[in-house]
């Protein structure tokens, strides 16, 4: 069932090194951010790491950046977890409502959690975005490798000329896809555990998606007979 998440603040968009699509041209001025208020609407929870009710989407109020938080997202191996623990997934399927004559675009995601590793044990975060009815980001991996029993963060970042844009005068859902991993590796797993966690009962441990924002380009007008 479809449920508003937050109005004022930003939309999620995409990391991916791609052309710009038809209608947001590398042409149009680039702005900090719209002066209008944005919705953002959950529209589907679907995976292991974000059962309903443990996901949360806040934006910032300069429409420059948004969260994602989650309090149920962590892999594990060892004595106790069941079989399919080992790996948990997240998709989130947004509708972004932006106002009329912007498009945006996903600069940079910065993701957050915590990690115990045992020796010869390793842990992986990956992560792709896409909009509906488009192809699929590349996906990217980022490792981990024990023995580690830290906070861990890995940030993806693409140039501006990359950046793959909301087509201009279209509504179309906004997915978020990611996962975590982990390997006992080297490590027994009978006798000792090793997890990666992206949950927190610290909202200043989220995911953070950085958004670009363009002017689209104003129709051009038939030239007259």
């Amino acid at each position: 069932m479809s449920r508003t998440l937050l109005t004022g603040g930003a939309a999620a968009l995409l990391i991916a090194t791609a052309t710009t699509p038809a209608g947001a041209t590398g042409h149009a001025p680039q702005i900090t951010a719209p002066p209008d208020k944005i919705v953002i609407e959950l529209a589907t929870v679907n995976g292991s790491g974000c059962r309903e009710g443990t996901t949360e989407v806040a934006v910032s109020p300069d429409n420059t950046a948004f969260t994602v938080t989650y309090s149920d997202y962590l892999a594990q191996v060892g004595p106790g977890a069941p079989p399919t623990a080992f790996r948990k997934n997240c998709q989130l399927n947004l509708r972004v409502h932006v106002p009329s004559g912007f498009t945006y675009a996903i600069v940079q995601a910065d993701y957050r959690g915590f990690a115990f590793l045992q020796a010869g044990a390793w842990g992986q975060e990956r992560a792709n975005y896409y909009f509906q009815g488009m192809p699929q980001t590349t996906q990217r991996t980022h490792q981990f490798n024990g023995p580690l029993n830290d906070n861990w963060q890995a940030s993806d970042r693409t140039e501006y000329a990359d950046l793959v844009w909301a087509p201009c005068g279209e509504k179309r859902n906004f997915n978020i896809n990611t996962e975590l991993r982990v390997n006992a590796g080297t490590s027994n797993p009978q006798t000792a555990t090793s997890f990666m966690a992206m949950d927190s009962t610290d909202t200043s441990v989220s995911t953070l998606y950085h958004l670009a924002w363009q002017v689209c380009p104003t129709p051009s007008r038939p030239a007259a007979s």
